[in-house]
């Protein structure tokens, strides 16, 4: 059963000559987790906000997008405030900024359940408990405060203050960027037993190629507000038919293969007050030939891999390169 379905999403902000998003296709099935990756700007965090539209003043939307079968952008407040409670929720960067420093750990677990009534005040504490078990921390934790906790038990309780609503659909924004190595890939599996426990749908947004491997079974490639390929991750990941997810392969350290100085990425993303023409990674794109700079590409398939599709004249050239490899 489809979670999350979005379909010809367009974001225009202020100023900006072109959509922010332009034309963002992604869905996310019940118990599946779906990785959306990309550099700094390309937007990611744009499409996981629009989600639960958490939007900036101005901002104007096309297309639809559907969280358990309901249009998220021609909601009302009163729909919006349940979605936000019920059905989805979003765990964000940094924990720290979003958990007030004043107020007990119990307290912010609560807040929301007891403020729209879902349940009696002991019934949310009796939840909170069960839901730091959960997430691996004590019920002593509901008594202290933020600033006696480390990050990773503090985005331990931003996880579990997502699901203290029972979402159908959890939004991970760059969950683990603000935590050490070791707490990412204590976070990493407890999202991944969290969504196999609950049944719950997870859109897990990173710029880190290594988490999105290791935590999803599907992967979007987003560049310039535009989803430039998606599959199946052990698809992509082996065989990349878009030059800029290749480009990004090329980026990541890697133990098995020490290297000296990291590949890099030529070139700067787009203006937003440029418009584009053609494929928006053709200026950065070593194969970029004519038709790239005049031609924005459509989205084909893999031969024999219909899930996976890019958004490239050059896909299937690629994708020999990759097989042959």
């Amino acid at each position: 059963m489809t979670t999350l379905d979005i379909r010809g999403l367009r974001l225009r902000l202020p100023g900006a000559a072109r959509p922010v998003l332009d034309g963002v296709d992604l869905s996310v099935d019940a118990s599946e987790t779906v990785a959306l990756v990309g550099e700094s700007g390309s937007g990611k965090s744009l499409t996981s906000r629009t989600v639960l539209r958490l939007l900036p003043k101005g901002a104007a939307t096309e297309g639809r997008v559907e969280v358990a079968g309901d249009d998220v952008l021609t909601m009302n407040a009163k729909q919006l405030r349940k979605l936000r409670t019920q059905t989805a929720a979003m765990v964000f960067q940094d924990p720290r900024a979003a958990i007030n420093p004043l107020r007990r750990i119990g307290d912010f677990l609560t807040e929301s359940a007891r403020l729209n009534k879902l349940m009696t005040a002991a019934e949310a504490d009796t939840r909170a408990v069960e839901l730091l078990d959960a997430v691996g921390l004590s019920a002593d934790l509901m008594r202290r405060y933020p600033g006696q906790l480390s990050g990773g038990m503090l985005q331990r309780v931003m996880i579990a203050a997502a699901l203290m609503g029972d979402p159908r659909l959890l939004l991970a924004d760059e969950p683990t960027t603000a935590l050490d190595v070791t707490s990412q890939a204590e976070v990493v599996t407890l999202l991944a037993d969290l969504r196999e426990r609950f049944g719950t749908g997870l859109l897990f947004v990173t710029h880190d190629l290594g988490l999105a491997a290791a935590i999803s079974d599907r992967v979007y490639v987003m560049y310039a507000g535009r989803i430039v390929e998606t599959g199946p991750s052990e698809s992509i990941f082996a065989r990349p038919r878009h030059p800029y997810t290749r480009a990004l392969l090329a980026s990541t350290p890697s133990l098995d293969t020490p290297q000296g100085r990291l590949t890099a990425i030529d070139g700067q993303p787009p203006d937003l007050r440029q418009e584009l023409h053609g494929c928006p990674f053709a200026p950065r794109c070593p194969l970029a030939t004519e038709v790239c700079t005049t031609e924005a590409p459509q989205s084909t398939s893999a031969p024999g891999e219909p899930a996976h599709t890019a958004a490239c004249h050059h896909a299937d050239r690629l994708a020999r390169e990759a097989a042959d490899v």
